[in-house]
């Protein structure tokens, strides 16, 4: 059956229709695009530093069936740290003597079987200083207290100092002033080469300063090195116009 002109007509004008709204359509979907062009860039800062405060927690424990002869090794162990800590170069200021923690093995409800040794007694002696260097000369000097026969725990953790930067607060300024820069730098290059310019920021992150250890040692910690690194990246998303 062949098509009336009328129909024709309506069908091509109908297609005319269809073709002029999808291109309509197709560009308001690139105006809003090139309305809402955008660079995503961080910038880096980092600050190679030094710590500044020192902390080293000496624990020390003896065990005994008599309390008094385990109370008498316990001091005789204080009096080591305490000698040793003078001999190099700390003041009593510098030096915090804990309480003696007792364990009465037998009074234990949950204890069960013979006990080799009814009596433990742990003691602790903290340092605290900011002379980083002399903590980390002491600290290898450690075996003249093994030597005498005192027994360092690391039931609680690693016998060596800890070495902590609290500066931190007095450089942030001045590092996210460069990391915002150096954010600034990248998007400008970025929209160069796309023959475009910056026309404001859309959207900033501030990240999370972080201080991690200068030399990445395999399982080095960072609070056991000196020398650090404190570094910070910021996130910044620039519109871009032509």
């Amino acid at each position: 059956m062949s098509s009336s002109p009328l129909n024709i007509i309506g069908a091509l004008l109908l297609g005319v229709g269809i073709a002029a709204g999808g291109f309509l359509v197709g560009q308001g979907f690139v105006k809003a695009r090139l309305g809402d062009r955008s660079v995503s860039v961080k910038g880096l800062s980092e600050r190679e530093v030094k710590a500044d405060l020192a902390l080293w927690a000496l624990r020390f424990v003896a065990t005994g069936d008599e309390l008094t002869t385990t109370q008498a090794q316990i001091k005789g162990n204080a009096d080591a740290v305490m000698a040793f800590l003078k001999e190099q170069g700390f003041a009593d200021a510098d030096i915090e003597i804990q309480a003696p923690q007792v364990t009465d093995r037998l009074a234990q409800a949950y204890n069960s079987g013979p006990v080799q040794s009814r009596f433990i007694i742990a003691q602790q002696i903290v340092l605290r200083s900011t002379d980083v260097d002399k903590v980390a000369a002491a600290n290898r000097a450690v075996s003249q207290l093994i030597d005498q026969g005192v027994v360092l725990s690391n039931e609680y953790g690693p016998i060596r100092p800890s070495y902590l930067f609290t500066g931190i607060a007095a450089l942030k300024p001045e590092m996210i002033e460069e990391a915002t820069k150096r954010a600034r730098e990248a998007a400008n290059t970025f929209a160069a080469d796309s023959d475009s310019h910056l026309a404001g920021i859309r959207r900033a992150y501030q990240g999370q300063f972080e201080i991690q250890p200068r030399d990445a040692t395999p399982g080095a910690q960072e609070s056991e090195q000196i020398n650090k690194t404190v570094r910070v990246v910021s996130t910044i998303e620039y519109l871009l116009a032509d």
